[in-house]
């Protein structure tokens, strides 16, 4: 157990329990988490890993932006699903990214476990996109990701790292359900146009 992998649980668990909360402190957090894990993938030559924590970062910074003033007129992002077609779309994008990936590996690197690291990448790389706009669904893609994580970084001997994943694992089926009832307590309340339209009717109607 080394100081990275220390520092990687206790930030990783931080950010990802803002995340279930929805609070736009998990960006600047999940940054330093993975500076840490940076180091801590390239010592254990999981190569991939660690690349994506450098894009991570990227999509950090645009998550960060995003929820910020993502919405129409540049307004905080809420939490609402993707459609059909963008949700495939991702589905799609894992798969390529996945082979893409996997092949890099392989004829790069000595990566000893390139088909499962690539299939944890191309999954994490979506799912903190999907995250970055605020939709529900990625929480299946960190689920799916996070059951793989678990067995993977176990073979690998970061004992510390696969149980923090299973904490991730606990956090995201919490997460699911916050953000579904964030998404529909949204959807039941009444918008201000109503309350105004309510408002004026209740002001233009005669006394009785």
């Amino acid at each position: 157990m080394t100081w990275t992998e220390i520092a990687g649980f206790v930030t990783g668990a931080v950010c990802v329990w803002l995340v279930v909360k929805r609070n736009i402190w998990n960006f600047p957090v999940g940054i330093a988490n993975y500076a840490f894990f940076f180091i801590l993938f390239i010592g254990s030559g999981l190569y991939a890993d660690a690349g994506l924590q450098v894009v991570y970062t990227g999509l950090a910074l645009y998550g960060w932006y995003s929820w910020l003033y993502g919405a129409e007129d540049h307004t905080a992002l809420t939490v609402h699903n993707p459609t059909l077609p963008q949700f495939l779309a991702c589905l799609a994008a894992v798969a390529i990214i996945a082979a893409g990936i996997q092949y890099g590996l392989h004829r790069f690197t000595d990566s000893t476990v390139a088909g499962w690291d690539a299939i944890t990448t191309a999954l994490s790389l979506v799912a903190q996109f999907m995250l970055s706009r605020k939709w529900i669904a990625n929480w299946w893609l960190w689920i799916a990701a996070d059951l793989i994580y678990i067995p993977l970084y176990a073979v690998k001997g970061l004992w510390l790292t696969s149980g923090l994943y299973v904490v991730f694992l606990a956090m995201c089926l919490i997460g699911l359900r916050e953000w579904r009832a964030a998404r529909q307590a949204a959807a039941q309340a009444p918008s201000p146009a109503s309350d105004a339209s309510s408002a004026a009717s209740t002001a233009a109607s005669p006394s009785r």
